[in-house]
């Protein structure tokens, strides 16, 4: 192993563990607040949710890459590589989707109570938890073909196509049928990301609308239900920030990785690491704006 393999190891390694502290803490932190008489929030399942497809990325993702950086490159056979790989495009397909529950719901709880969205408030507690269990359904069924497209590379070198993040193969299929999957993954990411701009863009209007509300009362006078509210809606506004342009860079990534055959060793670690990033940045986004974080560190 060379000196920039051990580089490019020491830091998905400590990417991987501050992800795993991060989401952990994160975790606890939605646990706790049960015990000490806080009220929950509507978004709160949501990022439980959002939590575990965190995990599921971080070891998915950099466990694996990790391993090869350190010189172990035949650590998978032909199961643990469609397994890997399966788990890695469910993961990013529950953050995408998540992602945009969670800023769609934010939205219509901000909602002002006269606006036309008073009236979804309650019935949109009641499909909180039926919407992030037809997500992981709907992920897990839509990628339970990808595993066919992928086996170890030491596999009979006649039926692979090209190398995938250096542990994995794709083998020949039908173009056609992989045109149409590849249209079906991305017509849905389209529509996430549709969907995630029009509630950043309603949460943006929204809380412009109560600044200029509020401006002319003193700042003691404001609510601390409004301004926990406030806080709330900033950070889901800075983590569908970091979404969308962690998303945007890593699919360019993967659209060259799939073009081309045999892509450079720093792309592929590239690839992995932006793609681990959001899972490891975002507990820590959610957790900053929270006011039940400083509760908890008073108790």
């Amino acid at each position: 192993i060379n000196s920039m393999d051990l580089k490019i190891a020491t830091i998905l390694l400590f990417q991987i563990v501050v992800g795993i502290l991060g989401n952990f803490s994160l975790t606890i932190h939605y646990i706790l607040p049960h015990f000490y008489g806080c009220r929950s929030r509507s978004t709160d399942l949501i990022l439980r949710h959002l939590t575990v497809a965190n995990s599921l990325a971080i070891v998915s993702i950099g466990v694996p890459q990790t391993m090869l950086a350190f010189g172990l490159k035949h650590f998978l056979n032909d199961f643990g590589c469609k397994l890997v790989l399966y788990l890695q495009r469910v993961a990013r397909g529950m953050s995408i989707c998540t992602t945009c529950l969670l800023s769609v719901f934010q939205t219509i709880t901000i909602s002002p109570m006269h606006s036309r969205w008073a009236g979804l408030k309650l019935k949109a507690l009641k499909y909180i938890c039926l919407s992030n269990i037809l997500c992981w359904i709907q992920h897990m069924l839509v990628n339970a073909i990808f595993p066919t497209y992928v086996s170890d590379k030491r596999r009979n070198n006649t039926i692979i196509r090209k190398s995938v993040l250096g542990y994995c193969c794709t083998t020949h299929h039908d173009n056609v049928a992989i045109s149409l999957y590849a249209a079906l993954l991305s017509s849905h990411d389209v529509f996430c990301l549709g969907f995630m701009s029009w509630a950043s863009g309603s949460m943006v209007f929204i809380l412009y609308r109560h600044k200029k509300k509020v401006q002319h009362i003193h700042r003691n006078n404001i609510s601390p239900r409004s301004s926990a509210k406030t806080r709330a809606t900033q950070s889901i506004l800075v983590l569908v920030s970091i979404f969308v342009s962690l998303y945007a860079l890593s699919s360019i990534i993967y659209a060259y990785l799939a073009l081309f055959d045999n892509p450079s060793w720093w792309l592929v670690n590239m690839s992995a690491l932006i793609t681990a990033c959001f899972p490891t940045v975002s507990p820590f986004v959610l957790m900053s704006s929270d006011s039940r974080v400083l509760r908890l560190c008073s108790v």
